[in-house]
């Protein structure tokens, strides 16, 4: 690609950052508890258009709405308790820490929450899991696209989801008892390796 073709991050215009902060803060919602019924309709209907330029997405998309057609709340429930809850744990640990170290609650939560309290967000007391759970990540994400600038974003998403985002929904998606997550997650990593190469368009 020549110099003068390259695509900067801060040249994307506000109606693409406006949808990409709704896909982040759908997929939060998705991944923080099983849809209900409006969203499963929702997710059945939308009409998202074609993308020549990154195929795996639409494909992903088609999927999902498929997906939501066929599966009920009740399913989607039961999928999610077995999938990241269980008895003790669930097939799949949704936390960045156990993805990085095999550990939960090790340095690269304590890093998060260093880089958290700089930009100024803090942990509500209600709040029972730690900072480092995929949901909790996308719902970061989803924020500061709204305002703060490309190289906070970039920044927070190449030392925070980068590093594991592919394998974790690789997991979700091979997991025994994912059927709704698998199409889930496969329009998370299609959007988020999306993502990762926007970031990484432009040296920091």
């Amino acid at each position: 690609m020549a110099m003068q073709e390259t695509i900067h991050i801060d040249d994307i215009s506000n109606e693409e950052n406006q949808i990409r902060q709704s896909i982040y803060g759908l997929l939060a919602h998705l991944f923080r508890q099983p849809p209900d019924e409006d969203t499963l309709e929702w997710l059945s209907t939308v009409e998202v258009d074609g993308d020549e330029h990154s195929p795996g997405m639409a494909a992903a998309w088609s999927v999902l709405k498929l997906s939501a057609f066929k599966t009920s709340p009740f399913q989607c429930a039961d999928e999610y308790q077995l999938l990241f809850i269980g008895v003790g744990r669930g097939e799949i640990v949704p936390y960045g820490s156990w993805y990085l170290t095999g550990s939960l609650m090790e340095l690269p939560l304590a890093i998060l929450r260093q880089d958290l309290r700089r930009l100024g967000f803090e942990r509500q007391e209600e709040t029972k899991e730690p900072e480092d759970h995929f949901a909790a990540l996308l719902e970061v994400m989803a924020m500061l696209l709204e305002d703060t600038e490309p190289t906070e974003q970039a920044a927070f998403f190449n030392r925070h989801l980068a590093p594991w985002f592919e394998k974790f929904c690789d997991d979700v998606k091979r997991a025994q008892s994912s059927v709704f997550y698998t199409a889930v997650a496969e329009l998370a990593k299609q959007f988020l390796i999306i993502e990762k190469t926007r970031f990484t368009q432009r040296p920091w």
